[in-house]
């Protein structure tokens, strides 16, 4: 498969109480383009620190050294105040509209005192270059498709009328609104109970499916993650363990951390996960 992006040798390494302390040690492997893959570890593992480097997100705070390629020439060339210079690329994507982000508490990335049909229609205006009308139809049409109840509602409320998940589809929406390549859930379902988790879960894999794009799910639940990735990549304390297919990586683990991990995951049947996957 073709690549879409390839993390060389990343380090990532944070300042606290007056010492160093990394947050991912020498990272090397590539993303396929198109594939769904989960990133997996306990908090603390470097699986957040790793979806933030690949979206331009870390705080001026952090040292970085490494490289993240970035080989699908059909991104459009960004902004030069979004260039980071660890990163060495063909074409540096730009967030919001060749990256989508969905973080892990709605609350946090919706503003609270806009309307969401606005939040959402201003990422199509400014990276889709639509005029108002026609980003607030394309925020109806997102709506619709992450099965928001009364979408035309849903345009003139506020995040705080809304429940959990719908806020999290709200998010959602507005990370695919300007079409993305690659889409970052970090945790997007861990905020939820378990009956909204496996319909967040169920909707991100239509999405992902509909529109082509190329999905890194973060999660500390391997049974969410084999529901949904093609591939499991294991973190711990910064460091790469594994990474295969999803069958090899639940049915026959290689790294005794993987094999806790999965021991650990209360009611969690080998088979039943590589029927689903």
């Amino acid at each position: 498969m073709t690549a879409l992006a390839s993390i060389r040798n990343l380090t990532v390494t944070y300042r606290r109480e007056g010492a160093e302390v990394a947050a991912l040690r020498h990272i090397s492997f590539d993303v396929a383009a198109g594939e769904r893959l989960a990133i997996i570890g306990e908090s603390g593992s470097g699986k957040s620190t790793l979806a933030l480097a690949i979206a331009g997100l870390l705080p001026a705070t952090a040292k970085i050294g490494g490289a993240i390629e970035w080989q699908m020439t059909e991104f459009r060339s960004s902004h030069a105040k979004d260039r980071q210079s660890f990163l060495v690329l063909n074409s540096l994507p730009l967030r919001g509209r060749d990256i989508g982000f969905v973080f892990q508490d709605p609350s946090a990335s919706l503003d609270p005192v806009m309307p969401i049909g606005k939040q959402i229609a201003e990422v199509a205006r400014t990276h889709l270059g639509l005029d108002w009308r026609h980003a607030y139809a394309r925020a109806k049409i997102l709506l619709e498709r992450v099965r928001l109840p009364d979408p035309d509602a849903a345009l003139r409320a506020f995040p705080h009328q809304l429940s959990g998940g719908q806020k999290q589809r709200v998010a959602i929406a507005a990370a695919i609104a300007a079409g993305p390549k690659l889409l970052i859930a970090d945790e997007a379902t861990s905020a939820l109970d378990t009956i909204v988790q496996a319909e967040i879960v169920g909707l991100i894999r239509r999405l992902v499916s509909e529109d082509g794009m190329t999905l890194l799910f973060i999660s500390h639940d391997i049974g969410l993650a084999a529901e949904l990735a093609e591939r499991i990549a294991v973190f711990r304390h910064g460091e790469l363990l594994e990474l295969g297919a999803t069958a090899q990586v639940i049915s026959a683990p290689r790294h005794a951390y993987t094999r806790a991990l999965l021991d650990a995951n209360l009611g969690l049947d080998a088979e039943p996960l590589l029927q689903r996957t």
